[in-house]
């Protein structure tokens, strides 16, 4: 039996009148008896007989009157749009594959924004190994973050920040003795980035431009062990312009301008569509957002902008 069917059940055990129903349910009265008629052979019950210029219910009409209200309100509450969501009763783990640059800039101030609204909320935070895989597809995800690329088609982004490269070397080094040109800059020992183990990038074709090349005297797996190396050492890194400034400076580094044409980094996230209108997945993907364009100790000064570090 159909929705519709149901309703126009409803309407008449209601009403007790075939053109009173007819008008509850925006339809002819011709059209309304024909419907009782359809429902008299599906019940096998008159449901509804004659009493002088009235109807009245037969017994097993008054028997489902309450039971086909009752079924009609739970069918209605199914399909009825999620709400009254309350971000105090929600129990979930939501996972974030990030770099472990931002990941070290976001995580605390992440935490404390949901765990003041939703103390049963859990994060887990991934490496990007699982980058370009089929984790947002599959579900193993719930969000990626950085610099976002090799998505499959359906895959849901939006543009958080822009950021740009600067250089990274411990306050003592030779570098600060005078200006920083691109030619200095080549001429230092470089640290490399990447889980990959991949030694030139987008530096080396902007110093392959000016006739230039840089040493890449040692590559590691993450940006927190090149801060580390950079901090013992007078090998020189790369971070992000504005993050972890307070980080930084505790360890006894210093940050500069890359002497170089290089194009910002479009920082933003990525889900998949089945999250997009779940209330506790926006509610996370807000908060993330948040956690990225306001992390501690940075004044906020990015600018709006979008692909894995």
């Amino acid at each position: 039996m159909d929705l519709n069917l149901l309703r126009a059940l409803d309407a008449l055990l209601q009403e007790n009148s075939v053109t009173r129903a007819a008008e509850r349910l925006g339809t002819s009265p011709a059209a309304a008896s024909r419907t009782l008629a359809r429902l008299r052979r599906a019940v096998g019950d008159p449901l509804l007989v004659r009493a002088g210029q009235g109807m009245v219910p037969t017994p097993r009409a008054l028997e489902l009157r309450e039971e086909v209200s009752e079924l009609l309100r739970g069918c209605d509450n199914v399909l009825r749009p999620g709400t009254g969501f309350d971000a105090v009763h929600l129990q979930r783990t939501f996972t974030v594959q990030a770099t472990d640059l931002l990941l070290v800039g976001l995580a605390g101030t992440l935490t404390e924004r949901i765990h003041t609204e939703a103390p049963h909320v859990d994060v887990v935070f991934l490496p990007e190994a699982v980058e370009g895989g089929p984790g947002l597809r599959q579900g193993w995800v719930d969000v990626e973050l950085g610099v976002l690329g090799n998505l499959d088609p359906e895959i849901r982004t939006r543009r958080l920040t822009r950021m740009r490269l600067v250089g990274i070397a411990r306050s003592g080094h030779p570098l600060f003795d005078g200006r920083i040109d691109a030619r200095r800059f080549a001429a230092a020992d470089h640290i490399g980035i990447s889980r990959l183990g991949k030694r030139l990038g987008p530096i080396d074709s902007a110093l392959a431009e000016l006739g230039l090349r840089r040493r890449i005297a040692v590559v590691v797996p993450s940006h927190t062990s090149a801060m580390m190396l950079a901090r013992d050492s007078d090998l020189v890194a790369l971070s992000l312009a504005d993050w972890l400034p307070d980080t930084i400076s505790a360890l006894g580094l210093r940050t500069f301008p890359v002497p170089l044409d290089l194009a910002p980094l479009d920082l933003g996230m990525a889900w998949h569509p089945r999250n997009s209108t779940d209330p506790g997945h926006r509610w996370f993907r807000d908060h993330l957002a948040a956690a990225v364009l306001a992390p501690p100790g940075t004044g906020n000064g990015n600018s709006q902008g979008s692909t894995t570090l």
